[in-house]
């Protein structure tokens, strides 16, 4: 008897067995699922449509302010590397002018900003004052002096600068450049710098900047500790943040009503070369004053803000100020999706109010790195109290709900712009969004963790997902369910349950497709550019397998590296270290760095990597000279190269190892990790 149970078991959970099987291979038909990219659905047309009776349409000052000043735009606008390849295009936006308003694929906000980004060219902000708009990320700024041209924040990509600054020769004359103030450490405002001056007409950075002026080379002039986060922000991290940063600014998608528009502060990065020459003269303290060619130049230092080192300028002959990223025309990010250090609300809400005391009484036009500038006084006024009540609001609100016990995931949720600030055009959320500045809030006085020991230490996703399954049961039921909801326009709650399928089983093709309709959904109701590229990013990589190798990423030409210092690259190679294998292995490592003259003591500790700065060790196992090219090399995992570039003594093979050892990740292959799967 107990055997025909047995055997009655056995052939029923056979049955269950594989009755799922065959409903898994034909639950994708049944569900009429698909890899193509969708229309809007009903709820998605509906919620686009309800933007139009919550913002003022008829209100264009911004879009006035976007095409105020025009002098001369080409009649399309496509620039190419020198092979040919297309690194920025307005031509992909023509789009946007077959359309009397937003499809139905569009938030009508988010379309609106990116038709004013669409407006390009080289534009008047005021006599003396110009900018090339909508050639890249970041605009071009000069500044006419007596004699020649002070250039602002020389956008991301060398070709995009060149074909900004030939604008401004051809139609206001060529002269000559007489400085480059660089307002931050992003490398947007940076990266075009050889379009206007080379590496040998840089100024000599050992003399004082009324000399560096006078000696008809080129100052640099930049925040202090400029350099230092120039090159190291994205350094320790930067892989990871780079794969991040083709979800975020749509690295892989194509422009359209289905796929990327624009980002709030732009249409999207440039694909060129991206350059870096080091800067000559540091602003040190607010309050500075440099005379340029006949124009004074007054320096606001704005640190910790949109930047970990900024500054405003002030021109006075021209009741000017230049505002850098500290207000965009959009919210900007207290925390960046490609991942970043925390940004203090508080603080940027600071200083623009200084701003405000220093110049609000005399400013006539604020001009910015993106966007568009504002004219008249009570305008700028009303434009800087707007944006800083929005970044301390922001702050204020997430800080109490804190205090009332709300965790991240539920402040997100909760919180809402004043209904008055939420109706201004020019802090609506097209590149940052109040939902995850909140989390920023969130993170930087709380941390990860929201005190519920449930979250303490939680399962790896993957392992997690599978309980999920386990627990579920039938996953075809799931999808059905799934399905079912999203008819409902339950987008959120589909992506999450169909993600954790996925996660469970990533060839669980039914999962894939369900999870990447809903994804692309909430991409089209995004207001914010950024949230739909990454959920548009995520929902083409659900559909098509991981598109990292397809990304249209700036090349860099290998400048900046050469200025990151050697404690840093020490460091990145702490980081880089395959611990595993050196576990067990304890020894010390003396080096010189013979071009910088600058000494450090490494101890290995059970292949942890301590460095002691400006320290050489009594006694260590070897003792390394090398110039600063040997880091680069050890980073670039090519130790072959190793042995021409260092003199070695003691046990040579102590420092090989190391050496050797700096592989816990491929340089070449890790921006291909996978996100949106396991």
């Amino acid at each position: 008897m107990l055997k025909k149970i047995v055997a009655l078991i056995l052939c029923a959970l056979m049955t269950l067995s594989f009755c799922a099987c065959a409903g898994s291979a034909d639950i994708k038909t049944e569900l009429s699922l698909n890899s193509d990219v969708k229309e809007a659905s009903t709820y998605t047309k509906k919620i686009n449509s309800a933007v139009y009776n919550e913002l003022d349409f008829s209100d264009k000052s911004e879009f006035e302010n976007a095409t105020k000043g025009l002098i001369e735009a080409p009649e399309s606008l496509e620039i190419k590397d020198e092979n040919g390849n297309v690194v920025w295009s307005q031509n992909a936006y023509a789009f946007l002018d077959e359309y009397d308003k937003a499809p139905d694929t569009a938030n009508p906000s988010l379309w609106e900003n990116t038709k004013n980004n669409h407006a390009y060219g080289l534009f008047k902000v005021v006599d003396g004052i110009y900018q090339v708009r909508g050639y890249d990320i970041t605009n071009l700024t000069v500044v006419e002096g007596e004699t020649g041209y002070i250039v602002f924040d020389p956008m991301m990509s060398v070709e995009c600068a060149q074909a900004a600054i030939e604008l401004v020769y051809k139609n206001l004359g060529k002269k000559p450049i007489k400085a480059v103030i660089v307002s931050h450490s992003h490398a947007d405002h940076f990266g075009g710098i050889k379009a206007v001056m080379t590496q040998e007409q840089r100024a000599d950075s050992s003399l004082s900047i009324e000399e560096q002026l006078s000696s008809g080379q080129i100052p640099i002039i930049v925040p202090v500790d400029f350099e230092e986060y120039a090159v190291s922000e994205n350094l320790y991290a930067g892989m990871a943040m780079k794969r991040r940063a083709n979800y975020q600014y749509g690295g892989f998608l194509q422009e359209g009503v289905t796929g990327s528009l624009g980002m709030g502060i732009g249409m999207g990065q440039s694909s060129g070369m991206s350059s870096y020459i080091s800067p000559t003269y540091e602003i040190k303290q607010s309050g500075e004053k440099i005379v340029i060619d006949g124009v004074t130049f007054e320096f606001q230092l704005t640190p910790g803000t949109e930047a970990p080192t900024e500054m405003n300028t002030w021109l006075p002959q021209y009741n000017a100020l230049w505002i850098a990223e500290n207000c965009t025309s959009t919210l900007h990010n207290l925390y960046t999706l490609r991942g970043a250090q925390i940004r203090d609300g508080e603080i940027w809400a600071k200083y623009i109010t200084q701003a405000i005391s220093l110049y609000g009484d005399k400013v006539e036009v604020v001009f910015q790195s993106h966007n568009w500038p504002h004219w008249g006084n009570e305008n700028i006024n009303e434009y800087l109290i707007n944006t800083a009540a929005v970044y301390k609001y922001i702050n204020d609100q997430t800080l109490s709900y804190i205090n009332r016990g709300y965790t991240s995931d539920e402040i997100s949720n909760m919180i809402k712009l004043p209904k008055e600030l939420n109706k201004v055009w020019y802090t609506r959320q097209y590149y940052g969004t109040v939902a995850h500045n909140a989390k920023a809030v969130y993170q930087k006085y709380m941390g990860w963790y929201d005190a519920n020991p449930v979250n303490l230490n939680p399962l790896e996703p993957s392992e997690s997902a599978k309980k999920w399954v386990e627990y579920l049961g039938d996953t075809d039921e799931v999808l059905k369910k799934a399905k079912r909801d999203f008819e409902n326009g339950e987008y959120q709650w589909v992506a999450e349950i169909t993600n954790v399928l996925v996660f469970a089983d990533p060839e669980n093709e039914a999962a894939r497709l369900l999870c990447a309709d809903a994804l692309e959904q909430l991409g089209y109701q995004s207001e914010s550019g950024t949230w739909r590229n990454v959920y548009l990013s995520a929902a083409l990589e659900l559909r098509n397998s991981n598109q990292a190798k397809n990304s249209k990423d700036s090349v860099a030409t290998g400048d900046a590296q050469k200025s990151v210092s050697a404690s840093s690259m020490l460091q990145y190679i702490a980081i880089m270290l395959n611990r595993d294998n050196l576990q067990g292995e304890n020894f010390t490592v003396n080096m010189t760095i013979s071009d910088t003259k600058e000494n450090f003591g490494l101890n290995i500790v059970d292949g942890v990597m301590l460095i002691y700065e400006d320290t050489l060790f009594e006694k260590a196992d070897v003792s390394v000279v090398c110039p600063k090219i040997a880091l680069s090399i050890i980073m670039s995992q090519n130790t072959q190269k190793l042995s021409d570039a260092v003199k070695l003594e003691g046990d040579a093979e102590k420092f090989y190892l190391l050496a050797k050892n700096a592989d816990s990740f491929d340089t070449k292959t890790a921006l291909y990790f996978n996100i949106v799967e396991p």
